[in-house]
């Protein structure tokens, strides 16, 4: 297959440390053009990372009439704006996860995209390591029963108050940031949407973003699923889902190391067993899918319809979070 010809906007430190890698090392991946608002800052990190044009704009990345996709890991208020205009320059768009700040911004992003007959894909990757796969069709074919509550937790602590993640106006906060890994993975693994939501969410004074949030998820017939999310907590991260005949956990779902296998724990009335899963580099899984669609002519490996239901679930957190109370999603 012809690799796809791909520009990236912004030097980000993200794209740096997971994705410059597996985007360099894959035959399916040209890296064609990277843009920076800062032409010198540009030049060092493409010669970094292997880009065979760099540019002092984001708009050069897209006027480059070799740039096939475009890969967006600005910050999250930049998201929904940048699909638009990739797709005015009939790039296909692969953008970081929230594509917008809540789902009728993710709806229009996307529905202007198809308009414009380009792909566009949320960046979720996570489903694309062989853990969740594996997870998903443990769950699927009834090993642990049926699935009752799952048990999410991720955290980190980041107390720099210059960085994105806490700044409101560019979509800082744990809920945007980590939350929608949580609310994504119940849904992968439930099947299913979830009808209503309960939150608490802490804000901290100062920057006006949640700090830490947990909610309770209702997706009907007495299942549930419940997270909690923090940007200053210590670093964790567990995903545990418990059924009528056992549980499973995913011990490092979402920060998954490339390098060596991971691990899902499985246990029933047969036993506990360790499924190792892995060596993978979720990222370069992820950017090969996007890349087949984009040469086949396939819909996305993650539908718009699945990004913006997500959305739609963390408004209703925002929501439940403002009132107290249970919200309908």
């Amino acid at each position: 297959m012809k690799p796809i010809k791909l520009g990236v906007l912004g030097v980000s430190t993200h794209y740096g440390l997971r994705v410059s890698i597996p985007a360099a090392q894959s035959p399916l991946v040209e890296l064609r053009a990277l843009g920076s608002r800062s032409l010198e800052r540009s030049k060092k990190a493409a010669a970094e990372w292997g880009f065979e044009k760099a540019y002092g704009s984001y708009e050069e990345v897209l006027s480059d009439p070799e740039v096939e996709a475009v890969y967006i890991p600005l910050p999250n208020d930049m998201h929904a704006p940048w699909i638009k205009k990739c797709a005015d320059a009939g790039k296909a768009v692969l953008c970081e996860k929230p594509v917008a700040l809540d789902s009728a911004e993710a709806a229009d992003a996307f529905s202007y995209a198809e308009s414009k007959g380009v792909l566009a894909m949320e960046a979720f990757m996570y489903r694309f390591h062989p853990q969740w796969v594996q997870a998903k069709e443990l769950i699927d074919i009834g090993e642990i029963g049926d699935v009752m509550s799952i048990h999410t937790i991720f955290s980190f602590s980041n107390t720099d108050l210059e960085n994105i993640r806490n700044i409101k106006a560019n979509g800082g906060g744990a809920l945007y940031d980590i939350g929608c890994y949580a609310i994504s993975s119940a849904r992968f693994l439930m099947g299913g949407e979830p009808k209503k939501v309960v939150a608490d969410i802490v804000t901290d004074p100062q920057t006006q973003t949640d700090t830490l949030s947990s909610a309770m998820m209702d997706f009907g017939g007495g299942r549930r699923a419940q997270f909690t999310v923090s940007t200053r907590m210590a670093p964790r991260q567990k995903v545990s889902v418990y059924g009528s005949g056992g549980s499973l956990t995913v011990v490092l779902p979402f920060n998954a190391y490339p390098d060596v296998p991971l691990v899902v724990v499985v246990n029933n009335g047969v036993g506990t067993r360790e499924i190792k899963c892995g060596p993978a580099d979720q990222y370069g899984l992820m950017l090969e899918a996007f890349a087949k669609a984009f040469r086949d002519g396939s819909p996305a490996p993650t539908p718009p319809s699945d990004a913006i239901a997500n959305m739609k679930v963390i408004d209703a957190v925002f929501r439940s979070g403002n009132s107290g109370k249970w919200e309908t999603v």
